[in-house]
């Protein structure tokens, strides 16, 4: 049997932000070498790969997996984001 993935200890609260200031945020990070998050906002689809900002930029990099899938997606840009900084620069660009 699988285990449950694990998630960025900061997901919960990127997720909570996002929707706080009106985006749909579905959450994908169960999906084994996918994405973490789908966020729509103002009609836009972002596919959002989380990271944990205060670990260290070994512990931050993209697994095999997720390299793979953001190497193949041929739809949207794969948005890399560590903070509700950068969740919320990526939704107001």
């Amino acid at each position: 049997m699988r285990r449950a993935a694990r998630t960025d200890d900061n997901q919960t609260e990127i997720v909570t932000a996002l929707r706080k200031v009106g985006a749909s945020v579905l959450i994908t990070s169960q999906l084994k070498n996918c994405f973490d998050i789908l966020v729509g906002y103002n009609g836009i689809n972002y596919i959002v790969e989380i990271k944990d900002g205060k670990k260290p930029p070994s512990q931050r990099k993209l697994t095999l997996g997720e390299k793979k899938f953001s190497d193949s997606w041929r739809g949207g840009k794969y948005h890399v984001i560590e903070s509700i900084e950068d969740a919320l620069k990526m939704i107001n660009q």
